[in-house]
């Protein structure tokens, strides 16, 4: 049983997956700094240092009656609350992960397309216009003969 599971565990696809499991867990880290730290501040000052984060509505008072000032003192008191700030800023923290994830494999895409187009493998034939190989000197369809391309 031992040497089956070291045949699975060493197996490529294996330690592939887990390679791409560590470097996708490191990859959500700087995305999400990304948008933490680089997007949302100048965000935040375009709309006003409105937070989202701290809407909260209370459904039942808890052992200290309120009003509440903040989500914290609320849930500290024993109230139950119903954070529906909280829930609106991770969608638009998720939107706004997406669309940087969207532009960083967009851009990795860019980099990965060949410069230069493959070589065509096929030219019309003069007569028939038929799809014929590049290197031809009779076509196929129409028996033509071509000219030599040397």
């Amino acid at each position: 049983m031992f040497k089956e599971f070291k045949e699975f565990a060493i197996k490529g696809n294996v330690i592939d997956m887990a390679v791409g499991i560590i470097i996708g867990a490191a990859f959500t880290t700087v995305v999400k700094s990304l948008v933490d730290d680089i997007i949302m501040p100048p965000l935040s000052l375009l709309t006003g240092k409105f937070d989202v984060a701290s809407k909260f509505l209370v459904l039942s008072d808890g052992a200290s009656n309120g009003p509440y000032n903040t989500l914290d003192e609320a849930k500290t008191g024993g109230a139950i609350v119903w954070a529906y700030g909280n829930f609106l800023n991770t969608l638009v923290v998720l939107m706004l992960v997406s669309l940087v994830l969207f532009f960083i494999v967009r851009w990795i895409n860019r980099l990965r397309r060949p410069d230069t187009p493959a070589a065509p493998g096929t030219k019309p034939c003069p007569y028939c216009k038929s799809s014929i190989e590049i290197a031809a000197v009779r076509c196929p369809y129409c028996t033509s003969q071509l000219e030599s391309t040397k």
